[in-house]
């Protein structure tokens, strides 16, 4: 599906219809005490903000996947960066509130930590942290991806790698002597600049935040691919050894959009360790990185909103299936993988977009067939 049918009128009007019901969504919860009809559970809220920085992260796969053609299975380390640089923040803000009521956290603590170790220098300033949530991720993705694409690795090669270094991390982040808090990473968080970080109106505050960053990340991603850059990019899609047989060089204009990928991915988990409140190894778990991928793979790749779509339609069913059938949630997300690469592979939106050409289609056949039946009948009486 190209951006610019994607993003027209009857999209525009769908896109802010839906993000204006998910921006009520946080102020019903605070307009009406429990128990009124238009009172919206806190959980649902929590929900609903989780899968937001979700709907991001799958948002900053398919600008390298969808349309770039660069399959990455190592984006849940990008999303896990950005979580801990957040967090570190969120674990200073606690102060002498923590078990052991020192200055720095528990865990350090519990390890016999004398100071913080160089590299959360200035984490107790909220800027700087998220500052870090975009450039650790961005730093790491530019120095892997140009030595990866000078080398002239892709395909299920790069996947790998991508798999491998993921992998690589989160077994680092495991260890408790490496000031990451090992297994059980970063919790317990109690403030965010300055407000307690479980009141409802913070909540709704982040919940907004976050709906705000993912529309401006929306309408980044649609000015980036609907560009000169984004033809290219596409170029590097479908034919990248014609593209360099015009002149140009794939490297730089991949390792843009891969950079901007993960910086998007990571802000997306500085978003999401507030609201969920615990960020730990286990989000840099490959099978994290390959979910990602069913998320764009279901909504669509290669039309920005799709993934989205996905994300949230994924991580809906993975709710309910989990609290009614736990036991069967990897079953049928396998099969939902399965399905949709065999049976809808424009995913959600290319389903959508063929059922509007059929109802527009059964629409115009009446009037279209109403001249020649009257002409007929003309005939008939003459």
């Amino acid at each position: 599906m190209k951006a610019q049918s994607l993003f027209s009128g009857r999209a525009w009007s769908a896109i802010l219809a839906c993000a204006v019901v998910l921006a009520m969504l946080p102020l019903l919860n605070l307009a009406f005490a429990p128990g009124q009809a238009l009172h919206v559970p806190a959980w649902i809220v929590a929900l609903g903000g989780k899968f937001m920085c979700y709907a991001l992260a799958a948002l900053a796969l398919d600008l390298v996947w969808g349309y770039t053609g660069i399959l990455s299975l190592g984006h849940g380390l990008f999303f896990a960066l950005g979580a801990y640089a957040h967090g570190m923040y969120l674990m200073r803000a606690i102060g002498r509130d923590g078990v052991y009521q020192s200055t720095l956290p528990d865990f350090m603590v519990f390890l016999d930590w004398k100071a913080y170790p160089w590299f959360w220098s200035f984490t107790d300033s909220f800027g700087y942290c998220m500052l870090l949530a975009v450039a650790a991720p961005g730093l790491l993705a530019f120095v892997f991806g140009y030595f990866a694409f000078r080398s002239r690795i892709k395909g299920v090669y790069f996947s790998i790698i991508t798999q491998a270094l993921t992998y690589a991390f989160m077994l680092l982040f495991f260890r408790n002597d490496t000031g990451f808090g090992g297994n059980n990473g970063f919790t317990d968080f109690k403030r965010i600049l300055g407000y307690g970080i479980t009141t409802p109106q913070t909540k709704a505050a982040l919940y907004l935040a976050t709906l705000a960053v993912l529309l401006a990340a929306l309408l980044l991603c649609r000015a980036l691919v609907t560009s000169r850059l984004g033809r290219v990019l596409q170029a590097v899609r479908d034919s990248e050894a014609r593209l360099m047989f015009i002149g140009y060089d794939p490297l730089w204009f991949k390792l843009f959009v891969w950079t901007v990928s993960a910086m998007l991915c990571g802000l997306a988990g500085a978003l999401y360790v507030p609201q969920v409140g615990i960020i730990n190894p286990s989000e840099m778990s490959p099978a994290n990185s390959i979910e990602m991928v069913v998320w764009a793979a279901v909504g669509g790749r290669g039309t920005l909103v799709g993934p989205i779509l996905g994300a949230f339609a994924v991580n809906g069913l993975k709710s309910w299936f989990t609290a009614a059938f736990p036991d069967l949630w990897l079953f049928v997300l396998g099969l939902i993988f399965i399905g949709v690469t065999l049976f809808m592979q424009k995913g959600m939106t290319g389903a959508f977009e063929a059922l509007w050409r059929m109802r527009r289609r059964r629409a115009a056949a009446p009037a279209s067939g109403a001249p020649a039946e009257s002409a007929q009948r003309g005939k008939e009486a003459a």
